[in-house]
């Protein structure tokens, strides 16, 4: 870490192994970005493009960061991040216009010169017009042929703006998202055991229904039950502690099954504390899981 005078701003940069640190634990971040950007895009549209924008974008911010302003770095690298995608989205854009344009001036001397001739002129015909080789023609047709079927999958409505995410989540919009993944995790692993398996190897692992009913020594068809069941006593529980107002009269049993629903709730409530819970994302909102490492 080094520190300069910038006029009468004291600049506080990173460097050598923190400046390698602080990019490699935020590479998740770009990830992230990408994927969410991605689910508005129509697929012609290169991931690996957006992530080498991002992933420059990343290593700019880290260069540029000033911990000692007090910002957090991953607010910060999100806005370049973001930017950066903008500006490769935008390229796409431009290249779409310029694309367009040249047909434009091909389709209009095309048609200049079949009034001027009474026929369909050839390519050479069309090249010297334009004043370009038959090569660079071909290439313009290519780029126009190209250019239809990327029309066809077609970009969304709108702008390339209109594409990326407006805003990250704010601070407490960010922590009530942190707290329900963590009620989430307690819930799932105060099922009953059985259940438990079921959702971890439907939902987490991505298991085949047919594998876990094997494992199980039941029936595909039971698997299914099991899986609703747990679903419904997941639905309760979190909002039973997350939105009380959505369990209504009508969904709270009586007798032994109302015990058995209180003990669970009572299970997840008890299983931890704010701190835990948040505990089990970083301060992206993501699970540790998916970054390999806490912060």
């Amino acid at each position: 870490m080094t520190t300069t005078l910038e006029g009468a701003t004291l600049k506080v940069q990173l460097e050598g192994r923190e400046l390698e640190d602080l990019i490699r634990e935020h590479l998740p971040l770009v990830g992230h970005l990408v994927r969410q950007t991605l689910g508005r895009l129509p697929a012609h549209v290169s991931r690996e493009d957006l992530v080498s924008a991002g992933m420059a974008a990343l290593a700019g911010a880290a260069k540029a960061f000033d911990p000692s302003r007090g910002i957090p770095f991953g607010s910060f690298a999100t806005t370049r991040i973001r930017g950066a995608i903008l500006d490769e989205l935008r390229g796409l854009d431009w290249a779409s216009r310029s694309v367009r344009a040249r047909a434009r001036q091909v389709d209009a001397m095309q048609q200049e010169l079949t009034a001027a001739l009474g026929r369909t002129p050839t390519n050479q015909e069309l090249a010297e017009a334009l004043g370009v080789s038959i090569d660079e023609l071909q290439a313009i047709d290519d780029d126009v042929q190209r250019a239809a079927v990327l029309s066809l999958q077609g970009f969304a409505a709108g702008s390339a703006e209109d594409m990326v995410p407006e805003r990250a989540a704010g601070p407490e919009d960010l922590i009530l998202q942190r707290e329900r993944i963590g009620y989430l995790h307690n819930a799932v692993e105060a099922l009953p055991e059985r259940l438990g398996k079921v959702v971890k190897g439907y939902f987490f692992q991505e298991r085949p229904m047919m594998e876990i009913a094997h494992e199980l020594g039941v029936t595909e068809s039971r698997v299914s039950q099991l899986r609703a069941e747990a679903l419904m006593l997941l639905r309760d529980g979190l909002n039973t502690h997350l939105d009380p107002d959505l369990v209504s009269a009508s969904d709270k049993p009586t007798g032994c099954v109302a015990r058995r629903r209180e003990a669970y709730h009572d299970k997840i409530a008890n299983a931890g504390n704010l701190s835990s819970r948040l505990a089990q994302t970083n301060y992206h909102g993501m699970p540790f899981v998916q970054t390999g490492r806490h912060k």
